[in-house]
């Protein structure tokens, strides 16, 4: 199948990947089937950023704020995700994907904390497209992080770059464009710093349903923007 042209893409792409459980609970089907097809369409979007040439893809999995959730959904969550990464990984490989693990990931089980990064290290020499996925993310834990770190080093003055350089993202692109399924017009504490002038792109399309034409939909949405940075 041919792939799709675009005249102008973004270099950086950023996912929020909203209505997992709404789109469960319209089939009356539990939360967790609404993740698994989740997962499945989590793959489709790397899949097809990569074969567009799309150099930076990130997607805001499990916020900080998530951890808050019944334990049995964060469970099969982390479960999910462990699993389902550790499962991609070869095709990542294939792919030339390289894997960026963004968020506290102190918090998970020392197992599957393990587990993630060892699919960053196997995937560290690759040279393609950089897939970030936000894990136990938060923009304004990101911040407090930097800040934080700062003050171990003994800094009185704090420039832009300093904070930059202890970000999860440090050495990334901002993102141009950032996508929102399902309806909602929120930022949703993700990528706090790094969105200051990204173009955001909102949709009803539930998570589990946005396949490659959606995507599509985007990022020719996007050709269409005048970007001034504010000039």
């Amino acid at each position: 199948m041919a792939i799709e042209q675009f005249a102008k893409l973004p270099t950086h792409v950023a996912m929020i990947m909203d209505g997992n459980g709404r789109w469960a609970k319209k089939r009356l089907l539990p939360r967790t089937a609404g993740h698994k097809v989740g997962l499945d369409t989590f793959v489709e979007m790397v899949d097809t950023c990569s074969d567009l040439g799309i150099k930076y893809m990130t997607v805001y999995a499990f916020s900080y704020e998530n951890w808050n959730r019944e334990k049995t959904e964060v469970d099969a969550l982390m479960t999910l995700m462990e699993t389902g990464i550790r499962r991609y990984t070869p095709e990542m490989h294939r792919k030339n994907i390289r894997l960026h693990l963004m968020g506290d990931l102190s918090l998970f089980e020392e197992g599957k904390r393990a587990s993630l990064l060892a699919c960053q290290e196997e995937l560290s020499g690759n040279t393609g497209m950089t897939l970030s996925i936000c894990l136990s993310y938060g923009g304004r834990q990101e911040l407090v992080h930097a800040c934080n770190e700062l003050i171990k080093e003994g800094k009185t003055e704090i420039t832009d770059a300093d904070i930059e350089r202890h970000l999860y993202s440090a050495g990334l692109p901002d993102p141009d464009l950032i996508i929102r399924t399902s309806g909602e017009y929120r930022i949703s504490n993700f990528l706090l710093w790094q969105s200051a002038y990204a173009e955001y792109y909102f949709t009803d399309v539930l998570w589990p349903d946005f396949h490659k034409e959606e995507l599509y939909k985007a990022l020719h949405d996007f050709e269409g923007r005048k970007r001034r940075f504010g000039k």
